[in-house]
């Protein structure tokens, strides 16, 4: 029994014989398939490995290693370099996220000309497409940066080497550099100086070679590159040095340009006169490496025996006066139109194409500014809370001009979209274009009666209002009477007699005949906003509708375009980056019938000749004066060479109220229709 136990125990303590490391079974595998291997590279193993000092040399020598270490160490390094770009590549990835100067540009706003008006946004950048650059441009560019740009992997490798140099010394820091890397630094990375950012710069380089198009590449270059002038991209330096578009640029144009990518700040010739003679050196060197390339014949070249002058100075944009209320106008209308959130908006590259009109524009801002600095004599202290608004619309809905204020940039509010004082009398052709279209009713459920410009209405002055039932109450209790400017009556009168005198007491009566409804949605349907009505009472028809002046030029356009209304617009086509970009324009639709329309206009000539009998009777004029209740405003609109003009003038003394104040004579009504002569070069 104890043996037994004995015996157990020795058998628990006997140990198991240790398991085989990995190590020691991979060589007992692999091992007999080697040795032979081994054996043959031991000789040469032998020999690379370092014996010092050497028995067989002297001096020296005999501390040097041989020609198979030398070698060996060269191959090892080389190995173990490519190893290490090889991982490099493998590990670098294309940003998604490009620079915000890479993608930001500005928005160009253009008159009906097609002239510049104004710009705006941070950077002075708009992409074009590759197709729209000529190939002269192109070639230029590839003459003076990277002749073997279409050839070359991306980078250069002696290039590389002596801008690492340069970067780790003193010297130009694009020296060498490809334009896939230059493209590269421009958006993807910063422009400092250091061996890393050089590294990364070849290693982003040799991606985007091979996954883009050299076509694509080249084309994200020159629309990112920087020409001086604060302009980016080669559309804009041609403006700014040529004024004109990339693609009327001539091959001597377009080398001078090229040479501003070796730095701006040393080729721009109207820095100094050292810049103008490397300028024409470095010129001159890039149409002979044209001809050098094949990219420009001889015969070609000896066109461009002189130098093309650029521009002293970019053209200007005339922004913070009058023009930033057209571009308010203008940008408020494109993003809406066509559909553009406000940030694709702020990215920029737009080019909205305005139906402003430059000469009009100059036009009615010199009347309107003559007539403040009349005001500012007269009566310097009402002159400080004087306000002009005025716009011009033609009969197809373009603004082409507008006066917003003295200056955005002290007043950024527009004036002549500000819905801040009554129409008044300027009102009554809405409310004598409704009865013409819809005829009265004298009794409440009776079938309407025609009405044509020679029915007769009461012209006395203080005449009661009157219903079907009888006369019409306010709420106060008080019976309501019309009553004429002056308090002069006029006994029976026609109503385009009436209109044509600015005869109150007949329209608000005929207002109440022909139905306030009806006579708001006459209103409306020729061009003014629901909005700027108030409710629907009596003196409504006495124009107590508080319309803009751009809304009140186009509804007297609506009766010079016989009838058919179109909505005021302020852009007549909207591209980006060289295409289109689908813009809703307003269509044409019938307000009221042209016999209406005709009507209307015909009453509006008769106000305007009795009101001037001295004007020229062959020039096509319609008008008339606007005055409001307690003379807090004054008005003209007219139409002449199918364009019409509105112009208000008010007072409110902004710093206490948005109340208005009465004008107290120091604009009369012959102020407005001056500015409105001189806008339309009628006097």
């Amino acid at each position: 029994m104890k043996s037994t136990v004995d015996g157990s125990d020795r058998s628990r303590r006997r140990r198991r014989a240790p398991r085989p490391s990995p190590v020691s079974r991979l060589r007992a595998t692999v091992g007999p398939r080697l040795t032979p291997l081994v054996a043959r590279a031991a000789p040469y193993a032998r020999r690379l490995r370092p014996r010092y000092p050497h028995a067989d040399r002297t001096g020296w020598r005999r501390w040097a290693p041989s020609w198979r270490q030398w070698l060996g160490a060269v191959l090892t390094f080389t190995g173990l370099a490519l190893g290490f770009l090889g991982a490099a590549y493998a590990a670098t990835d294309i940003p998604e996220n490009l620079n915000s100067y890479a993608t930001q540009q500005d928005n160009v706003y253009y008159w009906s000309d097609g002239t510049p008006m104004a710009r705006t946004g941070w950077v002075r950048r708009q992409a074009m497409p590759l197709k729209d650059i000529p190939e002269d441009v192109r070639d230029a560019v590839l003459a003076a940066e990277n002749a073997s740009f279409y050839s070359d992997p991306g980078i250069s490798f002696s290039g590389l080497t002596r801008a690492l140099w340069r970067t780790v010394g003193q010297g130009d820091t694009q020296g060498g550099s490809t334009i896939t890397q230059q493209y590269v630094k421009n958006v993807y990375l910063n422009q400092d100086r250091s061996v890393g950012r050089k590294f990364t710069e070849a290693m982003l380089a040799l991606k985007l070679d091979n996954g883009m198009s050299k076509d694509d590449i080249l084309e994200g270059y020159l629309n990112t590159s920087w020409f001086g002038r604060g302009t980016y991209g080669i559309q804009r330096a041609s403006q700014a040095y040529y004024g004109k578009d990339v693609g009327e640029l001539d091959a001597g144009q377009a080398a001078f340009l090229a040479s501003l990518l070796k730095g701006a700040g040393l080729y721009d010739p109207a820095l100094s006169k050292a810049n103008h003679a490397r300028a024409v050196e470095r010129w001159s060197w890039i149409l002979d490496r044209m001809v050098d390339n094949g990219m420009l014949s001889k015969a070609e070249r000896a066109k461009y025996k002189v130098f093309p002058e650029p521009l002293k100075r970019s053209p200007g944009y005339d922004t913070g006066k009058q023009s930033d209320y057209l571009v308010e106008l203008a940008a408020q209308y494109a993003k809406k139109a066509a559909h553009i959130s406000a940030k694709e908006f702020d990215l920029g590259g737009y080019q909205i194409y305005t139906t402003f009109d430059r000469k009009q524009e100059t036009a009615l801002t010199d009347a309107v500014v003559k007539a403040r600095k009349q005001a500012r004599k007269d009566d310097a202290a009402k002159a400080k809370t004087l306000h002009f608004g005025a716009s011009s619309v033609a009969a197809d809905g373009r603004i082409l001009a507008v006066y917003g204020g003295p200056d955005h940039r002290t007043q950024g509010y527009n004036e002549s979209n500000a819905t801040t004082v009554p129409a008044g009398s300027a009102f009554l052709p809405f409310v004598y274009a409704a009865a013409l279209e819809n005829g009265v009713h004298r009794t409440r459920d009776g079938a309407a009666t025609e009405v044509t410009p020679q029915t007769l209405y009461d012209g006395d002055d203080n005449i009661p209002v009157t219903t079907p039932e009888g006369p019409y109450w306010d709420r106060g209790g008080k019976q309501v009477k019309a009553r004429n400017d002056g308090r002069r009556s006029y006994g029976r009168i026609s109503l385009s007699r009436a209109l044509a005198l600015s005869v109150n007491t007949p329209f608000m009566q005929l207002g109440m005949d022909t139905g306030l409804d009806k006579v708001r949605d006459t209103a409306q349907a020729a061009g003014l906003l629901s909005s700027s009505f108030g409710p629907q009472v009596p003196g409504m028809s006495l124009g107590s509708a508080t319309p803009s002046a751009i809304r009140m030029a186009s509804g007297y356009a609506t009766f010079a375009a016989a009838g058919r209304h179109v909505e005021p617009y302020s852009v007549a086509r909207i591209t980006r980056n060289g295409s289109g970009v689908p813009l809703a324009k307003p269509a044409s639709r019938r307000a009221v019938r042209a016999s209406v329309a005709e009507a209307v206009q015909s009453a509006l000539t008769d106000a305007f000749r009795t009101a001037h009998p001295g004007a020229d009777p062959t020039t096509e004029v319609a008008g008339k004066a606007g005055t409001v209740q307690n003379d807090t405003a004054s008005w003209y609109i007219g139409t002449a060479h199918s364009v019409s003009t509105a112009v208000v003038a008010y007072r409110i003394d902004l710093t206490k109220s948005l109340e208005p104040l009465p004008l107290q004579g120091i604009v009369g009504d012959s102020v407005p229709y001056r500015i409105w002569s001189g806008a339309r070069g009628l006097g």
